[in-house]
């Protein structure tokens, strides 16, 4: 169960500068922000489905939830727990299908309603990049190399100019991560969708070898956590986002507050595709488990990839927090564990690595190939912050 915690402090606001170097933290010191652990099958946090009023400057003084912009993940992790039931095979990040010497591994999600801002600001060019990466990413915690490509795209009247731009997308999508685009659905449903919009969704297949399956199993007290940032939200948790937009009285035109670009700007930043950089660190060896963090954040996806007993201690003050993400927590009054279990916070990708290679691979990290050490593996559950 998740503990019940209001931390007084703002402590997103006030982290240090980047290092690479992490000192033993005193272990007694930490403070528990959960023990939940919620198996390994992967939930989707964002629903494009759901439906929102939101009034701007209803602002009542209480601080924002994932629950109320309308995602509850409590009954998100209920669900989880009747289908692993149901199929208990299912697990990780991705399904593993065994094919010869190696396994097939699919992913499928979409971009929830990120897609709300892409109607609200215009931009379609970079949507598409959004959908591939949200399955390529999964895909890749594995070990998988993606292979092929499909989407689905469905809108009420189609729009042959704004289609193209949103395939285009998609495109791009697969070149970074070397993956063909194979196929794709086009639907077109008067009366289902508003004029205008549409609805995305997609899924990837790669491969492994039977011998080279990231699993996390070998994973024990002492490895380290390695962490690779993240573009800005990238496609979890737009559903609080709005609310928040809402209530700030703000709109996508204006300045993000300590930046130099707008906040649909920011907002609309595709998802980083970490697929080259995550095969590359992999063939070098030392990477026991790797987690993707969409939504549930820091807190409810590193311990996805534990076996039993372990948890993670992430020292908050070893990377920068965007100033995306400072605005949304200050504007929306949203708690610090609020923050830590909806979005991602900077860190895109988590590592599990051996002590010998994180040396390693900060050693060799470079402006276009940046990594973080943010934490270590420790006996326990959950995650702690330090």
């Amino acid at each position: 169960m998740e503990t019940s915690l209001t931390l007084k402090t703002n402590t997103f606001n006030s982290l240090k500068q980047p290092h690479y170097i992490c000192k033993s933290p005193k272990f007694k010191s930490f403070l528990k922000i959960s023990s939940l652990t919620p198996g390994k099958l992967r939930l989707k946090r964002e629903a494009a489905s759901l439906v929102m009023n939101v009034k701007s400057g209803d602002d009542d003084g209480q601080s924002m939830t994932y629950k109320d912009a309308g995602v509850d993940i409590d009954a998100g992790s209920e669900l989880v727990k009747r289908i692993a039931k149901m199929a208990p095979g299912i697990g990780g990040f991705g399904g593993l299908f065994p094919f010869g010497d190696s396994y097939l591994v699919a992913g499928t999600d979409g971009v929830g309603t990120k897609l709300k801002l892409a109607f609200e600001t215009g931009i379609h060019d970079t949507i598409g990049i959004d959908l591939v990466a949200m399955s390529v990413n999964d895909i890749v915690t594995s070990g998988a190399k993606p292979l092929f490509f499909l989407d689905y795209f469905a809108t009420s009247h189609l729009d042959v100019d704004l289609a193209e731009k949103v395939i285009k997308g998609i495109v791009d999508g697969c070149q970074q991560c070397d993956c063909a685009l194979l196929g794709g659905e086009t639907a077109e449903m008067p009366d289902f969708y508003a004029d205008g919009e549409y609805d995305l969704s997609g899924f990837a297949v790669g491969s492994v070898g039977k011998n080279s399956v990231i699993d996390g199993k070998n994973i024990v007290a002492g490895d380290v956590l390695l962490g690779l940032p993240s573009s800005g939200v990238h496609s979890n948790g737009f559903s609080l986002v709005r609310r928040v937009l809402a209530q700030s009285g703000l709109s996508l035109k204006n300045q993000l507050p300590g930046a130099t670009i707008t906040l649909g700007e920011a907002l609309m930043a595709p998802t980083i595709i970490y697929v080259k950089q995550v095969l590359d660190i992999i063939s070098k060896g030392g990477v026991k488990g790797i987690a993707h963090i969409t939504g549930g954040g820091l807190t409810d996806n590193i311990p996805r990839i534990f076996p039993k007993g372990l948890g993670a201690a992430i020292h908050q003050d070893s990377w920068n927090v965007p100033a995306l993400f400072k605005w949304i927590q200050e504007a929306g009054r949203v708690e610090d564990v609020e923050m830590r279990r909806t979005f991602n916070l900077g860190i895109g990708m988590v590592l599990v690595v051996t002590p010998e290679a994180a040396v390693r691979i900060l050693g060799e990290c470079h402006k276009r190939n940046v990594a973080y050490r943010i934490g270590e593996v420790v006996s326990g559950g959950g995650v702690t912050y330090c």
